[in-house]
């Protein structure tokens, strides 16, 4: 479970009719997000972020803890209660307390809490005339007795108890994220991937919303993703477009002879590296005008050093294209090295190009 940083700001938590609420949430927001950019507010009032990585940039999580007081002072003016545990649900009666969990101890922790933690009054009072005063106690019940006395979000309640819920059920603001973006002005909603069933987590929530703060420091082209275009070779496919652009609706249908067959690479290469390819007797291996090879090829140097017997190949597949312009001649080869790696290379302006990794 992810060991997170819980950041409790009394004064935030209460909405003010001026809307100054949310402007220092927003602004805290930004600030803390410099820090770490997974930064996510859960409800005003509680920000939270992961501690590890943010642990490693600044030398430790003490460092990561003074980082953040430190930004709450300057943005908001008022000294926060931090907690450090494992879970959402934990980390936030953590910080609610100002304790810092040791790493492994977060089950103990939350088995400790009184009942009420759960924020159900019948619950608490029924559990107290069982002699259940703890979320340990109520934790260690069978599920079929807590199903006879309970409803089902009682049940859901028991789940967390037993540490097997990272968090409660209403524990997030969902809303709040919305209305932050439309103070911030970014208001437009864009087509977003969804997961196999539709669902979207708490991760593509934060990954979001860090790919927002970049572009608008860095600018539109600081986030590309790749995209899928015609063309006949998986290096002319493969394109990178800033994160946010429109999709294009209309799938390319044309039927690009010469194409090369499938499998297609998993990474295709920005930058071309150059190679070189030698037969048996260390003799380099080259392209004639027809496109055969001049040899077997069985070993490719990608520097004087670096050398890898090749024990399989196919091709060459040869490639004119544009002839009545440019005339760009190409032959691609596939290739299986004695380490395991598979590679697509190009033979192209006389020399030969590795643009092609397999899975």
């Amino acid at each position: 479970m992810e060991r997170l940083l819980a950041i409790w700001i009394e004064p935030l938590a209460l909405e003010q009719p001026d809307g100054s609420t949310l402007r220092d949430t927003l602004a805290l927001l930004d600030s803390l997000s410099v820090l770490c950019p997974f930064t996510e507010v859960v409800r005003l009032g509680l920000l939270v972020l992961p501690l590890r990585g943010p642990s490693r940039f600044f030398g430790g999580p003490d460092a990561v803890l003074r980082a953040v007081r430190q930004s709450v002072l300057d943005v908001a003016g008022v000294e926060p209660l931090l907690g450090v545990a494992e879970g959402l649900f934990c980390a936030e009666l953590a910080a609610r307390r100002g304790l810092v969990v040791p790493v492994g101890a977060s089950d103990a922790f939350r088995r400790a809490q009184p009942l009420s933690v759960l924020g159900r009054k019948d619950l608490t009072s029924t559990g107290q005339r069982l002699g259940l005063h703890t979320l340990g106690a109520f934790a260690d019940l069978e599920t079929a007795r807590v199903a006879e006395r309970f409803n089902q979000h009682a049940l859901t309640l028991h789940r967390v108890a037993r540490g097997e819920l990272s968090e409660m059920e209403g524990q997030r603001d969902h809303r709040l994220a919305r209305r932050l973006a439309q103070l911030r002005g970014e208001d437009d909603l864009l087509e977003e991937q969804r997961g196999f069933f539709g669902q979207r987590g708490a991760g593509d929530d934060r990954a979001e919303a860090a790919a927002h703060r970049v572009r608008r420091r860095l600018g539109a082209d600081a986030i590309v993703v790749a995209s899928l275009c015609g063309g006949r070779a998986p290096e002319d496919r493969a394109t990178l477009v800033p994160w946010g652009s429109p999709l294009v609706g209309v799938r390319d249908s044309a039927p690009w002879p010469g194409q090369l067959a499938a499998p297609s690479p998993a990474t295709t290469l920005a930058h071309p590296v150059p190679l070189q390819l030698r037969d048996a007797a260390d003799r380099p291996v080259v392209m004639d005008a027809r496109g055969s090879l001049s040899a077997e090829p069985t070993a490719v140097i990608f520097s004087s050093p670096l050398r890898r017997e090749i024990v399989w190949y196919a091709g060459p597949w040869p490639l004119v294209e544009r002839w009545w312009s440019r005339h760009r001649r190409r032959a691609h080869v596939q290739m299986v090295l004695a380490s395991g790696e598979a590679l697509l290379v190009v033979a192209e302006s006389s020399r030969w190009w590795l643009v092609g990794i397999y899975d």
